[in-house]
């Protein structure tokens, strides 16, 4: 009997350094996306993250020592144990978790990223928590490479930028439409989308989608609207990633 309680208490001491590892790998997994992305100011970070990725692997180790929390008089042939199911519980609450970051603001939509390396720490704490490290830790450099790598990839990318190019006037001193288009065109901008309104404020005021592969472009157009005395308002807002 005594020999018995000696190799339980073995066993237990085991399970527990293993699961200590399981959680240990998580949090350092999903700290060190974490960190990148509070490097980079973005709205979850460092302890977002770590948190993310623990919570998966707490939840994967639930399914993996169900045989430590069941009823003892419990026959294991009537239970049936699929980890899959916590999984896709675990992948279905993290969508809730990624949709709260993302949001619209104009033409601007944020938060795509963030949402997305959400995810992908999710499915890392899920290996972490059944043990599978290499694919683990595979996945934790191949998401820090994608997350800091990609970034100097894709800022040397042109690539088309949208703006929003509201200008207003007077209700008597509305400069021509042409007028209005060909000085978004010289300025290297093609206009998108075009529409007219009348402001509370009683002006008139033309709003238009424009596009162009250099966002540093918009510092010129507004610069060229300043100068021109009739217009009374104008507003000049590039995308944002």
């Amino acid at each position: 009997m005594k020999g018995e309680r000696t190799l339980e208490a073995i066993t237990n001491v085991g399970d527990f350094l293993t699961i200590a590892i399981h959680l240990l790998a998580a949090v350092l997994s999903g700290a060190a996306i974490g960190l990148e992305r509070s490097v980079h100011g973005h709205p979850a970070g460092f302890r977002t993250y770590a948190l993310v990725c623990l919570a998966s692997s707490l939840l994967m180790l639930v399914t993996l020592y169900q045989w430590k929390w069941l009823p003892p008089n419990m026959p294991m042939e009537a239970v049936r144990v699929d980890p899959t199911r916590m999984a896709q519980g675990i992948m279905t609450g993290i969508g809730f978790l990624g949709a709260g970051v993302i949001f619209k603001e104009g033409l601007n939509v944020r938060g795509l990223t963030t949402a997305a390396s959400i995810w992908i720490t999710a499915g890392i704490g899920i290996l972490m928590g059944i043990g599978f490290f290499l694919p683990g830790i595979f996945g934790t450099l191949l998401t820090l490479g994608i997350l800091s790598l990609f970034r100097l990839i894709e800022d040397r990318i042109p690539r088309q930028s949208y703006a929003q190019y509201y200008v207003s006037f007077g209700r008597h001193e509305v400069m021509p439409e042409d007028q209005i288009r060909a000085l978004a065109i010289d300025q290297g901008f093609e206009i998108a989308t075009m529409s007219y309104r009348i402001t509370p404020a009683g002006l008139f005021e033309y709003r238009m989608d424009v596009r162009t592969t250099d966002a540093s472009r918009a510092a010129g157009l507004a610069k060229a609207l300043q100068n021109i005395e009739s217009v009374r308002e104008f507003h000049v807002s590039t995308t944002g990633t």
